[in-house]
């Protein structure tokens, strides 16, 4: 997928696109987690090295959120009326700093509505290390598009 494909039409269902890669410094790390995850291992090296993780990991929503901000939304931010739902939300491995992750989007269904102006789509988003392709985390979110 290119950028100037920015309309969910021109991918199948079921077809998997890698959406874009992202890599989370330390600071960048520690700074989202103050605001939104307080936790020592996402906040504190120190506690991190004494924690299940070893070191410092990043917060579970960080990766979506940076990925849905500076990937999705440009290419089909255009067409959203709505989110529906956030569902299935798996938090497989940690994220450490400076780690490549991957982000690959599905379309599960497309489902034009009654009105004929809008279509409501099942997305599926998967989080894997870039250099070992193994799952980190996934989700599955509804949202409500114009035609």
């Amino acid at each position: 997928m290119t950028k100037t494909e920015t309309s969910y039409q021109t991918l199948e269902i079921g077809q998997a696109v890698l959406l874009g890669k992202q890599s989370l410094t330390e600071s960048e790390i520690i700074e989202y987690a103050k605001m939104f995850d307080p936790l020592d291992f996402h906040i504190d090296k120190e506690a991190a090295k004494r924690s299940l993780f070893g070191r410092l990991i990043a917060s579970g929503p960080h990766i979506f959120q940076l990925m849905h901000r500076n990937f999705w939304i440009p290419r089909f931010g255009s067409s959203v009326i709505a989110g529906l739902e956030v569902n299935n939300w798996k938090f497989l491995k940690p994220v450490y700093p400076n780690q490549e992750i991957e982000c690959y989007i599905t379309i599960l269904s497309k489902k034009v509505n009654s009105d004929s102006k809008t279509v409501t789509i099942k997305w599926f988003y998967e989080f894997k290390y870039a250099q070992s392709k193994e799952l980190v985390q996934c989700l599955d979110m509804t949202v409500l598009h114009r035609l």
